[in-house]
This record gives C-alpha cells, structure tokens and sequence, in this order.
C-alpha cells in the first residue's frame, strides 16, 4: 500500500508566516525591453504561448524558453 503525502494547510491563527504562493510566470509581447544576464539588452521579437520568446539582442536572435529567470522586463 502506498501512501501519498498530505499538503499541510496554514490555520488563520497560526504564529507563522502563511507559505509563499508561487510567483506567477512574467508574460511579455512583441516590442517589449528586456534584459538578460548573459546577453544584455534586448527586444522581443516573437512570442511562442506561454513557452518561449525570442529576442534581439543587437549582435544575435536567441529563442528563450520558461522559466524565464534570468530574462527580465525592463
């Protein structure tokens, strides 16, 4: 028999910090600015869903896919 694990609810009158929600995913549009740790300074060009962009970063086209962590609107 196998068991599966029990998510823990956050009672209102608990002395502790109810858990953080998950950060929602950033959503960008054709045009917008955005920044990126390895590349630098780029535009939005195309958007693939919810599942990646590709941007213009002067020199090259990279195509970016979620998570975009290091990938920041400006």
């Amino acid at each position: 028999m196998t068991r599966t694990a029990a998510t823990r609810r956050h009672m209102p009158t608990s002395p502790f910090k109810a858990p953080a929600a998950p950060p929602t995913p950033e959503t960008f549009v054709v045009g917008d600015m955005v920044t990126d740790d390895q590349y630098g300074l780029g535009r939005i060009t195309g958007v693939e869903g919810e599942t990646a962009v590709m941007v213009d970063f002067g020199a090259r086209q990279v195509r970016v896919t979620t998570p975009f962590s290091k990938l920041s609107k400006l």
